[in-house]
């Protein structure tokens, strides 16, 4: 018994064939009884009168609200306790959703598509700045994360629905549920996948997404586990701090003296809050990563 949710905010050229395609892999694998629901989210295309007609069960936003509220519509619409979440752009492999559910039978909390390829790598300008927030990610949970933003996991909608008001209701979703789930000390576990090339324009904006995605891993860390972002910032200080002595003392430049001190005591100041901030966290009996 599946749940499918899909996301779609004018993907009329694609809608289609998604759910044939999943229909098709549900019925062949013997995954049934399933329902797959489609979340209109604010299209102004036929996206959801397509989906219909395809046999979809179709949820309609009178407006966009954004990926991650479409998801959180979907998943609390949703029948089954098991959910599968993907796209509508045909970017994700949909063959391969009866290996990650086999996965997640073996008593994962959540099971995740690990994109690979040359689509998936993308600009010179991007593949950076994913590098940067997947190492965020990965110094805040504490584990490696092959893909922090794969949009195709299957989850449990009991679980996932415990953390809805701590994920993010654009794009950085998947991201803050990955976060959710592994600093609460619950079983991901991440599959290869091909990533294609998607069917129409992408609705993402690189640098306002980059941030918001910044935004809400910088909020997660505070919230499980805020010594850790402390430590980070302070340990950026004192690196400054070194550099700052270097070159004082290559260039002979009073200045440089200063600034290091300076910074080694701004360190001591903000380990300090981080102390403080993790000692509320504990009053305050929150969870910890």
């Amino acid at each position: 018994m599946i749940s499918i949710v899909i996301p779609a905010f004018n993907e009329g050229n694609a809608i289609q064939d998604t759910v044939k395609n999943l229909q098709q892999v549900l019925d062949g694998e013997n995954l049934t009884p399933y329902e797959i629901i489609v979340v209109d989210d604010g299209s102004v295309d036929a996206t959801g009168q397509l989906a219909v007609e395809s046999g979809a069960v179709v949820i309609r936003h009178p407006h966009n609200l954004g990926y991650g509220a479409a998801l959180k519509t979907g998943i609390s619409k949703a029948r089954y306790d098991t959910v599968v979440i993907t796209d509508s752009d045909g970017t994700y492999p949909i063959s391969q959703i009866p290996c990650l559910h086999k996965k997640y039978l073996e008593g994962f909390d959540m099971v995740v598509g690990a994109r690979q390829g040359v689509v998936y790598r993308g600009s010179y300008i991007k593949w950076p700045l994913r590098m940067v927030l997947k190492f965020l990610v990965e110094w805040t949970a504490g584990r490696k994360i092959p893909d922090i933003n794969s949009g195709l996991r299957i989850f449990s909608k009991k679980t996932i629905t415990s953390y809805f008001n701590r994920l993010c209701n654009t794009f950085s979703f998947t991201t803050s549920a990955t976060l959710a789930y592994m600093m609460t000390g619950r079983f991901v576990a991440y599959m290869p996948i091909n990533y294609a090339e998607r069917i129409g324009s992408s609705h993402v904006k690189l640098w306002r997404d980059s941030l918001r995605t910044l935004q809400f891993i910088v909020q997660a860390v505070t919230y499980y586990n805020p010594l850790k972002i402390f430590i980070l910032l302070a340990a950026i200080c004192i690196a400054g701090a070194f550099i700052s002595l270097l070159i004082a003392l290559f260039f002979h430049i009073a200045t440089g003296f200063v600034m290091s001190v300076m910074l080694i005591s701004c360190s001591i100041v903000i380990f300090s809050l981080g102390l403080l901030a993790d000692l509320l966290r504990q009053i305050m009996g929150l969870p910890n990563a």
